[in-house]
């Protein structure tokens, strides 16, 4: 799609709309007819990104809630196309009309231009954080397929800043316990606390999240140029904020050694291969082997902040302005189901796809009863 607005091969997401637009919205096209689907299946995941839930968030007061326009039949999805759609009611433009002048550090305004002459400044237009709006929804429908299929997505925060959690604490309902949605409670109130500095120095701060797929069969993704690692890699780099992308180890295989970084394989008691340890993540050859998919994501601080930042404007002038508006210190917390939706849509992607990878797959599925 030359745009670059839709994702996926057969489960396909395609979003659309401005953060000061009228409306955000996302067309999904390949979800199997049958599902049992309503919107408050799918407001469950966009409670958990809107606006305005904590201290630690922007307040612009939105309800974020979701209809659903098509694709759905007496509580069914009926094999055609999905398309949902979220209003704008709080848009706040004059918060952004000084900023047409000039371009701000961090954020798409000086590429925008570059690419297309002209600029949609409200806000960001595509750029901005309410495009993900479209990615949850889709990713909530994804999500409860996977479920029906004993695969479960969970997404958390891991740092935010310096402060990082303890695995020994972990606790994955803690993540909807408090407003940094870390699975540590001990860790959450240190990078409260943390936030709150920041915050009193008109400053921003960023973050990792970690994501964790369960129950995925080995077989998933593709040798070549559809690898499930490239594909989920893929996914979570297009979400606006994210710098960083890692599966298994990552980046510390640089540091590790063939006989500290191989998985040795075993058969257990039911005769079923296993591995010993997991520094692959669950990804060997672009293909899942079985294990459980463990990636991380580094998240940027927020770019809009109120302490002094030097840009130019279009005058020719070198300048210092201090952002206003309403802005998120911290991106993360609201950024995890973001996370955990577009991976749930790249599996069921790849589920989908690889219905056709084998002969006697045709055969079962085709098979006179």
């Amino acid at each position: 799609m030359a745009a670059g607005s839709g994702f996926g091969n057969l489960f396909r997401v395609t979003t659309w709309g401005e953060s000061h637009g009228k409306g955000v919205g996302v067309v999904v096209d390949g979800c199997p007819a049958g599902l049992s689907l309503c919107e408050e299946d799918i407001q469950v995941y966009l409670n958990r990104r809107k606006p305005g839930t904590s201290r630690f968030t922007t307040p612009r007061k939105e309800d974020d809630c979701v209809e659903i326009l098509s694709g759905v039949f007496e509580g069914k999805t009926t094999g055609t196309p999905i398309s949902m759609v979220v209003f704008n009611k709080t848009q706040r433009s004059k918060d952004y009309s000084e900023i047409a002048s000039y371009y701000r550090p961090g954020h798409a305004d000086y590429t925008y231009d570059c690419k297309y002459g002209f600029r949609d400044y409200t806000g960001g237009g595509r750029s901005s954080g309410r495009e993900t709006i479209g990615r949850v929804a889709a990713g909530a429908i994804a999500a409860k397929l996977l479920t029906e299929m004993g695969i479960s997505v969970d997404a958390y925060t891991k740092s935010i800043g310096p402060v990082g959690i303890i695995y020994e604490n972990f606790d994955l309902e803690q993540r909807f316990e408090n407003a940094v949605c870390m699975p540590d409670a001990e860790a959450a109130e240190k990078a409260a606390d943390y936030l709150e500095q920041c915050m009193k120095e008109s400053n921003s701060s960023g973050g990792v999240i970690e994501c964790s797929i369960k129950g995925v069969p080995a077989g998933l993704g593709e040798p070549c140029f559809e690898k499930l690692s490239a594909n989920l890699g893929k996914a979570i780099l297009s979400i606006g904020a994210v710098k960083g992308f890692e599966i298994g180890d990552g980046f510390g295989v640089a540091q590790s050694t063939g006989l500290t970084n191989n998985d040795a394989f075993y058969y257990d008691e039911n005769g079923e291969i296993q591995k010993k340890t997991n520094h692959a993540g669950g990804i060997l050859g672009g293909i899942s082997d079985g294990s459980e998919i463990l990636f991380r994501a580094a998240i940027k601080p927020t770019p809009s902040i109120h302490a002094a930042q030097e840009t130019v404007n279009k005058s020719g002038e070198n300048i210092s302005v201090n952002i206003k508006g309403r802005h998120d210190p911290v991106i993360v917390p609201r950024a995890v189901v973001v996370v955990e939706c577009m991976a749930a849509i790249t599996v069921l992607d790849a589920l989908l796809v690889n219905m056709s990878a084998k002969v006697e797959n045709l055969k079962k599925f085709y098979e006179k009863l």
